[in-house]
């Protein structure tokens, strides 16, 4: 299957160096390009593209916005953010508007491929040093409920372990091959925690992996 893409991002740099990446790779397609967030939305409503690459400072509507009507108006496009480790309050609204993957702009073009991938075969992906700024801007605003660890009673040896790892930013893929299992199996565990811990997605369970001190803020 080919997944198509929008590259969204007010740099024509950034989105040429995207494209002519993924020009050479028979899994992936861009279908368009967009050079502020509401060409992003107007572009995912008329090409219902897989995966949108949304960079999150732009003009006329920002990607948080964008990110939102996007999502909202679709179960199908899912949405990869491209940020800055100064950005903590755009990727904390980021965070609640719905995308699936959070990236930093200086990873390697390669990874940025991968969490496309990741993330159109319907994982998530938050890049670690985004999951310790998340980690960071939570213990900030909730100081009291941060200090109160939260009790894990109806979680299994083992699904704690596959928690401290989500808390740790890493992928299904990267889970089994921590604890040597399948990525199949990895799932199981990750919709496990989502269910016996009421939680919404895997950014929720990073908070929660916080929450009861399975991940600091330092790392």
């Amino acid at each position: 299957m080919t997944v198509r893409v929008v590259l969204a991002d007010d740099q024509q740099l950034i989105r040429t160096a995207l494209r002519m990446v993924m020009a050479d790779l028979e899994d992936i397609e861009v279908v368009g390009e967009a050079a502020n967030g509401a060409e992003a939305v107007a572009l995912a409503g008329e090409l219902g593209p897989d995966v949108v690459v949304m960079d999150l400072r732009m003009p006329e509507m920002d990607g948080i916005e964008a990110t939102r009507r996007i999502t909202s108006g679709s179960q199908d496009t899912r949405v990869v953010v491209l940020t800055t480790f100064d950005d903590d309050d755009h990727v904390y609204g980021a965070l609640r508007a719905g995308a699936s993957g959070f990236l930093v702009k200086d990873m390697g073009l390669d990874d940025i491929i991968g969490a496309v991938r990741v993330v159109a075969a319907g994982d998530a992906l938050i890049a670690p040093g985004v999951t310790r700024r998340l980690i960071q801007d939570f213990a900030a605003r909730r100081p009291e409920q941060a200090r109160s660890r939260r009790e894990l009673t109806a979680v299994t040896e083992r699904e704690r372990e596959v928690l401290t790892l989500v808390g740790r930013g890493l992928t299904n893929t990267e889970i089994a091959a921590e604890l040597y299992i399948s990525v199949a199996t990895a799932k199981t565990y990750l919709t496990r925690l989502l269910t016996k811990l009421d939680a919404r997605d895997r950014v929720q369970l990073v908070i929660i992996a916080y929450e009861a001190g399975l991940v600091s803020v330092t790392g």
